[in-house]
């Protein structure tokens, strides 16, 4: 009788998990119909100056000591300043979650998508996570490699101590892109550290590195790879780092004023810490606003 019950509210649980995934493919397959067009390189490069506002949803399965899931909806606008000869490309990260609950309380050294360590509460919970701001400075010239210097800023804006740490942390990050022939390289390296907050929470120190891979295919089509790589140097060495494999497909789409992209993916920890989640799927849809030429 337990075991059906368990069933039951995992089945419950499941279905609150899917119905963000849920809204974000209705809006795609209504939008789909609209598309026409031929779509420029410069709406697949994060750092050339258009104006896009990403919704990246995670859910992330087998999380904690009682293998429960967790989705996260992060959301990514990114907005530029032309500053003359150089670009200030401006970047927030702002992680709404789902958790559902754990047969015990456990503080871990699990790395939300912030990079902060969090923990695992008995009961299902749902909020804000902490924001990050990252800023880059890049050249406003056309250049076959496409970077830009800078850094993130990490708030302690979490709603739920799951969900974050109570530590401000900042750090450099680094950025660059480049086409390939049909490929499109490049990613985001930064390493972060608290330098203020709770004194009775633990430090951070996590490095991260966001890779991008993309090969183009016929018709705006394309296969894309995005792993986020991530090393917690607080944690002991067999529990200190995240490395996902995986990829999916994506396309992208002319609408009247907009570009828009969707991707589609699943990734499988191939390391990750103790409790952390074996695999997660991933649904990007991105709508880039291109400059009126």
């Amino acid at each position: 009788m337990l075991g059906v019950i368990q069933l039951s509210r995992r089945l419950e649980n499941m279905h609150r998990l899917q119905i963000p995934i849920t809204v974000l493919l209705l809006l795609v397959t209504s939008l789909a119909a609209k598309a026409e067009g031929d779509l420029t390189e410069e709406s697949m490069n994060p750092l050339s100056t258009v104006i896009s506002l990403p919704f990246e949803n995670n859910t992330l399965f087998n999380l904690g000591p009682s293998n429960s899931t967790t989705n996260v909806l992060n959301i990514k606008p990114i907005f530029p300043v032309d500053m003359g000869e150089w670009n200030l490309i401006n970047r927030v990260i702002v992680p709404l979650a789902y958790a559902q609950g754990q047969d015990q309380l456990v503080d871990d050294d699990f790395s939300w998508g912030s990079g902060n360590p969090g923990s695992f509460g008995i009961g299902s919970a749902s909020g804000l996570g902490d924001i990050t701001y990252q800023g880059f400075i890049t050249p406003d010239k056309s250049a076959r490699v496409a970077w830009g210097i800078g850094g993130s800023l990490v708030l302690p804006t979490h709603t739920k101590a799951r969900f974050g740490s109570d530590k401000w942390s900042a750090g450099p990050a680094v950025v660059a892109f480049a086409p390939v022939g049909n490929w499109i390289l490049g990613g985001i390296v930064q390493n972060i550290w608290s330098f203020a907050g709770d004194k009775d929470v633990a430090d951070v120190n996590v490095f991260s590195a966001q890779l991008v891979i993309n090969y183009k295919l016929k018709n705006r089509w394309y296969l894309t790879s995005s792993p986020l790589i991530t090393a917690n140097w607080e944690s002991e060495k067999s529990n200190r780092w995240t490395i996902p494999l995986g990829g999916g497909i994506g396309r992208l789409f002319k609408l009247e004023k907009m570009v828009l992209a969707v991707d589609v993916g699943a990734y499988y920890n191939v390391e990750s810490p103790r409790f952390a989640n074996d695999w997660y799927s991933q649904i990007l849809v991105n709508f880039l606003f291109p400059k009126k030429r």
